[in-house]
């Protein structure tokens, strides 16, 4: 489970966008729950967008995008499989006691 100790001290501050993006961009592409639906996630290269975030007293949540590339399945694409641009929004819970960090799809459509 990732810890993002750095965004849970910065909660409150002007910096807590800028440190949640660059906490999660330094964690491994396999750390997040990244899917589009169609193929498979290509690299550990992703970025990622802070779309809002509020907090009670047990955490923080905020939703984020984040765009990555993917691998198409099954794609019979001549020789080399072709990677593609995707996007998929997470919502990533922060619990306030341990920094530790839970990341949730979030449906199609849903706000």
């Amino acid at each position: 489970m990732a810890r993002l100790e750095k965004t849970l001290n910065a909660w409150g501050d002007e910096t807590f966008a800028q440190t949640l993006k660059g906490e999660i961009e330094a964690l491994p592409s396999a750390s997040l729950p990244l899917a589009s639906g169609t193929g498979y996630v290509e690299g550990d290269g992703f970025s990622v967008t802070i779309l809002h975030a509020a907090a009670d007293r047990e955490a923080i949540r905020a939703r984020i995008g984040v765009f990555f590339s993917e691998i198409m399945a099954g794609c019979s694409c001549g020789d080399e499989p072709v990677p593609t641009s995707a996007y998929c929004e997470l919502l990533v819970t922060i619990d306030k006691s341990t920094a530790e960090a839970i990341f949730t799809p979030m449906p199609e459509g849903s706000s």
